[in-house]
């Protein structure tokens, strides 16, 4: 992309998306041992995921390239001027979506992630990308942390923490959510329940799946 903030982040991206490349043997390493069937279970599970996510507390666990591309795309093409995200890892996608606010004329982002290394380690990204003053990082388990002062309209959500939340964290923002406002699932097929809540005829929702894995809705009322 070839705006100046987007310029500006390029080395930062370049060297992020690097090291999520090269963290990918650690993710397979981690569930070495695992079946299919049981890394399926794992993903969907209300209660165990806490311990899936202590296990990746070192992964990446990035966007594409391409869905931090879209991320900036919708957010500009939106004017989004609130984000909430579900699951910042190391701050990738939150570098995206900042950027977007930046040249949108300013915002606020917040965004949770469960694991303090890696809000740590998003907070250092985000301030080497010169976009901390926009973001507002709240660490711990996002079903407390984005039940309170959200704000009063969202433009755009990011639902890319543990899949078998999609729903509960919804449930936490759809009230704020205005018409129009964009939602972006990543890896949505590993959460079914949101999926056909999005859907269904008379959910309040146009929904489609788009590239990889990722599910593209918007709030119709």
């Amino acid at each position: 992309m070839t705006t100046p903030t987007m310029i500006s982040l390029a080395p930062l991206l370049d060297r992020l998306f690097d090291q999520d490349e090269a963290a990918r043997g650690d993710l397979r390493a981690a569930f070495a041992g695992v079946t299919d069937a049981e890394r399926v279970t794992m993903m969907r599970s209300k209660t165990g995921y806490r311990d899936l996510y202590a296990r990746l507390k070192d992964a990446p666990l990035a966007v594409s390239r391409e869905t931090g591309s879209l991320l900036y795309m919708l957010a500009r093409s939106a004017r989004a001027r609130t984000i909430v995200e579900f699951g910042t890892s190391f701050g990738i996608s939150a570098l995206h979506l900042a950027a977007a606010l930046r040249d949108n004329g300013g915002g606020r982002l917040i965004t949770s992630e469960f694991e303090p290394s890696k809000a740590t380690r998003a907070r250092d990204n985000l301030s080497d990308g010169g976009l901390i003053d926009l973001v507002e990082i709240r660490e711990g388990d996002a079903l407390k942390t984005l039940s309170v002062d959200l704000p009063d309209q969202i433009d755009l959500v990011l639902l890319d923490g543990a899949k078998a939340l999609y729903p509960e964290i919804l449930d936490l923002v759809e009230d704020r959510l205005r018409p129009g406002a964009i939602i972006v699932a990543d890896n949505a097929d590993d959460s079914p329940d949101y999926l056909a809540r999005v859907r269904a005829p008379g959910s309040g929702y146009m929904s489609t799946p788009f590239a990889e894995d990722v599910e593209l809705s918007v709030r119709t009322i």
